[in-house]
């Protein structure tokens, strides 16, 4: 493949004469591919996994799709530039490796913790091409959006950690909201955590993906 994304990938254990359903792992801010590569073992033996590393180097193995920055007080504040730079990446991936290998395009999962959920609103809205989204600990950013005017046919997992002290609960919240009045089909989940996936997290998700397999 040309993509200048790195990735690492599990095909199908368990094969059969159909095209493979896809899922897409894009890690958060400061880690790596191999970060949520580890639920790889976990999730259904017929699934094509594919974990991707982000473009940006921070160090010490470390990668980001885009920067966080402070100002003199601490606020801190996104280039959306880079990540809207990641989103053309991340969809260019998508459409180079399904032309590639034999994936079922009606079953293409994406899963992204915190930064990587944030990308993974902003790619199923902007493409309409990602049937299925697990957002974990992250947010719907509208500014990610192309037009906030135009509906999807994804279908989401939202989840977020009641104590996250990476990412207010507060911000997670507005997903659903934004997603219920435009008729999009979601579920929102809370749990017990602060910013990671809480073991029911990880079966409740899991399941859900099963239930659409």
């Amino acid at each position: 493949m040309n993509t200048n994304l790195h990735f690492v990938e599990r095909a199908p254990i368990v094969t059969s004469d159909q095209p493979a359903p896809l899922l897409i792992l894009i890690h958060g801010y400061g880690s790596n591919e191999m970060d949520l590569f580890s639920f790889a073992s976990e999730l259904p033996d017929n699934l094509h996994i594919v974990s991707l590393r982000a473009p940006l180097e921070l160090g010490y193995n470390s990668f980001a799709w885009y920067s966080i920055n402070f100002d003199a007080d601490q606020n801190k504040f996104s280039d959306l530039d880079e990540a809207r730079t990641s989103l053309d990446q991340i969809s260019n991936f998508i459409d180079e490796f399904t032309a590639n290998h034999a994936v079922d395009t009606d079953k293409l999962f994406v899963v992204g913790f915190s930064q990587g959920a944030i990308l993974s609103y902003g790619l199923s809205l902007n493409t309409n091409k990602i049937p299925y989204v697990v957002a974990l600990s992250g947010y719907l950013n509208e500014d990610l959006i192309a037009d906030t005017s135009a509906t999807t046919t994804t279908q989401y997992f939202c989840s977020h950690g009641s104590v996250d002290q990476v990412i207010p609960v507060e911000w997670a919240r507005k997903a659903p909201v934004y997603l219920n009045d435009k008729g999009i089909s979601n579920v929102f989940k809370e749990y017990p955590v602060g910013h990671g996936v809480h073991p029911q997290n990880f079966y409740d998700f899991k399941a859900w993906i099963d239930e659409r397999l």
